[in-house]
């Protein structure tokens, strides 16, 4: 612990300064008048309060004044937070996608804003709107690194375009939030996307080789007077599901009808209390398909909303690329006799995370899962305690109890699944200003009769400063480490990682930015006498150009010592490539990103190189186009081209996901997509209509149809209507 709190104290440098010695500072300002929600900013209060202007730019430099004006004013009353926004442009109109909420920061003009509540440096809620008064919110985790735009709480804003600014008006209920009692201050920090003039705007400077969601770089927001304690009401959102759909396959029809709901309960100022009974875990949105040339799984991010609040707290323990001891997408789902995943039913859970107080956070998490004695799975309960504890200015110390218990005498029960608990300790590092970031952690399994190693561990530092970029990472996971809900793609590993990166900031030409980097990653077997078994060593060469547009080239050199026959490309009754052998094969990949101001845009990506002992050829790309603010639609080809020597077979694998998003208003949307996949032998259609007739809340009419895509005949179909109430007493 002393080293770390060294390494956390050797930030007494310039960009130390930057983060804490220059602090900006605004007033917000009572008020009892009322204010209408217009987006007119008329209202004779807007013109009490401290209007904030000095915008500093993020791109395309991080040394220069903002060229377009943003002005952030504040107000607040008894219940509410007003935020009063003008916004200058280059009179040319707006970049916005669609009139769908939620929407991508990066590729919509908008104003949007952090608030971190608790002063806490680790731990945000966002807010923005663009031009059109659409809404997005989100949690902001990890100092920074990282956000979840999937999280919904109540809150209104609306906008009024001109000819050369917007003006925008938010009214954010302090009920929606959570704070310390009686506080007078929160961090904040407003921000700026630009799309059309291709510029990055900020109140508080971060350094471009800093994320702009870095919660490092922060202002204060002072309130006239101390808050109110923060009263989050009582708020149940039932739902009912009903749903018809067939396979074809078993030719089995399956009509249901299910309700259920969730309830939010507030517990002191900083805690929520989430509990769901028969929840629908079913989601009316579909996973993106991707192309898997690899030996692993692959992971998927969390869409179910009764995860979302607070999710770091449970999901960031451990390594996200190696060995992850809880991940919430295996709950509600389980093997059947012939090893597929099913959905596996929940009788109910109880959640309850948060803030004890500006240091401590607590996190604990029970869900009952449903016997399934058709396809032998047992009722299994899904359990996890998480405690967090700020140490030093922004880094933090955490602790964890995973423990997956099944219930029930049943035959095909063995022992070694009775059971499976993970216990450990994770220590989270970021200095002051963000140079100094890392994670150290040490986390052991237990199962029956198997309580000896089966641990888990990391060592991994960033120093990260405006021209260069080092890393070095020390990965061990035991062959008999295990966590039935966590993610581990592979055990018995000592995995060492070193990265070098160098920044350059042109002061003229097309480049705003380019980096190089070199990369180098070793996997070795402790079991097999810690035997190389892989190794990567990639070269990159980077831009970001002035317009928004980037370009990326990569050389990769690569080994990989296959332990067991592998065919990647998973052709029914292919030859595998041969185990017990290594294989060396060198590869090069370029990508480039179009401006995302135009109304038409474009990706392209290419690889060409060795595999295995053949060869691949990639290509794929992204056109997309936008009928501003309607419908964006978009199509995405990806071509995955393996050539092996006999016998193995030969592969042409192609991903093909037309896209149509369709924003009739703020409140009717439809989107459709499509996904073909040879690999999976599967074309996927998803039609989904969005009706929020309430805040939060939704009627969904969605259509799901499936074809194997050898033969085009019908594999599964259905539809599926949906209501959800979000009802706050």
């Amino acid at each position: 612990m002393a080293l770390l709190a060294a390494i956390a104290g050797v930030v007494g440098g310039q960009e130390s300064v930057l983060a804490q010695d220059s602090l900006k500072s605004v007033t917000a300002r009572f008020t009892e008048a009322e204010i209408t929600l217009d987006g007119r900013l008329d209202e004779a209060a807007w013109a009490t309060a401290e209007p904030i202007d000095d915008f500093l730019q993020y791109f395309p430099t991080d040394s220069a004044e903002a060229e377009y004006g943003t002005e952030v004013r504040i107000l607040y009353s008894e219940t509410m937070l007003y935020v009063g926004i003008r916004a200058e442009t280059n009179g040319q109109g707006y970049v916005v996608t669609s009139l769908r909420r939620d929407f991508r920061g990066t590729r919509n003009d908008n104003v949007s804003m952090f608030f971190d509540t608790f002063r806490d440096g680790i731990n945000a809620f966002m807010f923005g709107v663009t031009p059109y008064g659409v809404q997005r919110e989100g949690l902001v985790s990890e100092g920074g690194e990282g956000f979840d735009n999937t999280w919904d709480i109540k809150w209104l804003a609306e906008s009024e375009m001109h000819d050369d600014h917007y003006t925008i008006e938010m009214a954010i209920p302090f009920t929606s939030l959570k704070f310390p009692d009686a506080g007078d201050r929160w961090g904040f920090r407003p921000y700026r996307w630009n799309i059309l003039t291709n510029e990055q705007t900020t109140w508080v400077r971060v350094p471009q080789n800093q994320r702009m969601s870095s919660l490092a770089f922060m202002g204060e927001l002072v309130f006239e007077r101390p808050l109110a304690r923060s009263r989050t009401p009582l708020a149940l959102i039932p739902y009912v599901n009903t749903q018809a759909g067939k396979d074809f396959t078993t030719d089995d029809s399956d009509n249901n009808f299910s309700f259920g709901g969730d309830a939010k309960v507030a517990i002191g100022n900083g805690m929520n209390l989430d509990l769901t009974v028969n929840p629908d875990f079913s989601n009316v949105e579909v996973d993106d398909i991707f192309t898997n040339l690899t030996r692993f799984e692959v992971l998927l991010p969390e869409k179910r909303q009764f995860f979302i609040d607070n999710s770091d707290l449970f999901a960031s323990f451990g390594s996200e690329r190696d060995a992850v001891p809880f991940f919430s997408r295996r709950i509600g789902l389980a093997r059947d006799t012939a090893g597929n995943l099913i959905e596996n039913g929940i009788l109910g859970g109880a959640r309850l995370s948060g803030k004890l107080n500006q240091d401590w956070r607590l996190g604990f998490l029970n869900i009952q899962g449903q016997a399934d004695p058709r396809n032998e799975i047992a009722s299994n309960n899904n359990s996890m305690l998480a405690v967090q504890r700020r140490v030093f200015s922004r880094s933090n110390l955490g602790a964890f109890i995973v423990n997956r218990q099944a219930f029930g005498d049943h035959a095909f029960l063995s022992k070694e699944d009775q059971y499976n608990r993970v216990v450990g300790i994770d220590y989270n590092l970021a200095s002051d200003d963000n140079v100094w970031t890392g994670k150290f952690y040490l986390h052991k399994s237990f199962q029956p009769g198997d309580s000896d190693g089966n641990f888990s561990s990391q060592a991994f530092l960033i120093r990260d400063t405006r021209k260069w970029r080092f890393a070095a990472d020390l990965v061990y996971v035991n062959e008999d480490f295990r966590s039935d809900l966590g993610f581990i793609p592979r055990k018995d590993i000592l995995k060492t990682g070193n990265f070098v990166g160098r920044n350059f900031y042109p002061r003229k030409g097309p480049l705003a930015s380019h980096s190089f980097e070199v990369l180098a990653l070793t996997w070795r077997r402790p079991s097999l006498d810690l035997k190389l078994t892989d190794y990567t060593l990639r070269f990159s060469w980077a831009a970001n150009l002035r317009d928004q547009s980037t370009f990326e080239v990569q050389a990769f050199h690569n080994y990989i010592f296959l332990t067991a026959p592998f065919d990647p490309t998973r052709t029914p009754g292919g030859v595998p490539i041969p185990g017990q052998q290594g294989y060396y094969f060198n590869q090069v990949t370029a990508e480039f990103e179009s401006n995302q101001g135009s109304l038409v845009t474009f990706a392209a990506n290419a690889g060409v190189g060795e595999f295995f002992n053949g060869q691949r050829y990639s290509a794929g790309g992204l056109i997309g186009m936008r009928i501003q603010p309607w419908a964006q639609l978009s199509l995405a080809l990806n071509y995955d081209g393996i050539r092996l020597p006999e016998p193995q077979p030969d592969a042409n694998l192609w991903l093909l996901t037309p896209r149509f998003d369709v924003t009739f208003s703020k409140s009717l949307f439809w989107l459709t997509l499509l996904q073909y996949s040879n690999q999976r032998n599967n074309l996927g259609i998803n039609s989904r209509l969005q009706w929020r007739f309430a805040p939060l809340s939704d009627l969904y009419l969605v259509y799901n149809d499936n074809y194997y895509t050898d033969t085009f005949s019908p594999r599964y179909r259905s539809i599926n209507l949906k209501v959800t109430y979000w009802l706050n007493l």
